[in-house]
């Protein structure tokens, strides 16, 4: 494989022989079989892409994406080096790049997704520019180019390399054999590559610099607004701390009063229950000793039990009402007495 650089030039005879810069880099069987290759590439890429989905589908898809623009762009190079055709293809590829950023940027939130987008969008713009400015400046090497060709000097160059440059070389040395051209083999870079070469390190330098401004900006938005989400977090945490200190306090207080209520309540509750009870007792005996001592009048032959009244209260038994004499008086305190739960009797009984 030749490695030279050969260039045609017009014979001493005067005729001119003039073919556009790209001529000798025209490849169309190469350039469409790695079109065929990248298209093919990417269909496979999408086919893995397919088991996937929300967005991870989505940003698979980008990605493959960008690799085939990236691709398409390897194929044009080696087809067409015009500007135009170079600035179409850096705006192709910077576009598949953005699409893939946003796709990555939506699975975040907030603001973090804000500042993502803004530096994808710079990126994006900053390309852009970059691939016209490029255009602009290959422009105008290759109107120094014709210029000297015009005057009858550089008419094109090719890198031999390749299969199909070498070829070209071929050609040229046979054209040599011709009264009317010469070929001549130089090892001397081309200038126009070199000039194309560095307007697209410039290019490129360009956007590796407004890159790294807005990841710089993306940083230090991201940092910002972490520092006031923690501010915000720290704020809200202390002031819930706070109500939820007042809210125990709160219900500690209230639970204590309610507490201490309960347990009055409870105490009275319980004090009139066991008064009531103790009534309740007091009652019961003082009606069961009333009963034993109207039993025990009944029993008494020479007594007159029926004009008796009998009342108890706290076991002292109260006698009341009228007999024939003072005996029967005395009986009947007599029976009163000997009643089991009786303490005292008083008796207030009258003689007709």
């Amino acid at each position: 494989m030749k490695t030279l650089i050969a260039t045609l030039i017009a014979a001493a005879a005067g005729t001119a022989i003039a073919a556009p810069t790209v001529a000798l880099n025209n490849d169309p069987a190469t350039y469409r079989n790695m079109n065929q290759k990248a298209a093919a590439e990417y269909k496979a890429a999408t086919a893995k892409c397919d088991a996937m989905s929300g967005n991870d589908k989505d940003v698979c898809m980008a990605e493959a994406k960008v690799a085939r623009v990236r691709a398409e762009n390897a194929a044009l190079a080696q087809y067409s080096t015009t500007p135009r055709s170079r600035e179409k293809a850096r705006s192709n590829l910077a576009d598949a790049e953005y699409a893939l950023a946003k796709q990555q940027c939506d699975a975040r939130q907030g603001a973090d997704k804000d500042s993502c987008m803004d530096n994808a969008k710079s990126v994006h713009t900053a390309a852009i520019a970059d691939a016209k400015a490029d255009r602009k400046d290959t422009a105008s090497t290759g109107a120094s180019t014709a210029g000297a060709t015009a005057a009858g000097g550089l008419v094109t160059t090719t890198d031999t390399r390749d299969p199909a440059k070498s070829a070209a070389v071929d050609k040229c040395a046979q054209a040599g054999n011709d009264g009317k051209t010469g070929c001549l083999v130089e090892t001397k870079p081309s200038p126009l590559r070199d000039s194309t070469a560095a307007a697209a390190d410039t290019a490129a330098d360009k956007t590796r610099a407004a890159a790294a401004v807005a990841v710089d900006k993306t940083r230090e938005v991201a940092r910002t607004a972490a520092d006031k989400t923690k501010e915000v977090a720290s704020t809200v945490a202390q002031k819930t701390e706070n109500t939820l200190d007042r809210a125990g306090a709160t219900t500690r207080e209230a639970t204590a009063d309610a507490g201490q209520k309960v347990e009055n309540g409870a105490d009275k509750a319980g004090d009139k229950t066991r008064n009531l009870a103790a009534k309740t007792r007091v009652a019961a005996a003082d009606t069961a000793i009333t009963t034993k001592v109207k039993a025990g009048l009944v029993k008494e032959p020479a007594l007159e039990s029926l004009g008796i009244h009998v009342e108890t209260e706290k076991g002292v038994v109260m006698l009341s009402g009228f007999v024939n004499s003072k005996d029967e008086a005395d009986k009947a305190v007599k029976v009163a007495k000997g009643v089991s739960g009786v303490t005292n009797v008083k008796s207030a009984i009258q003689v007709k």
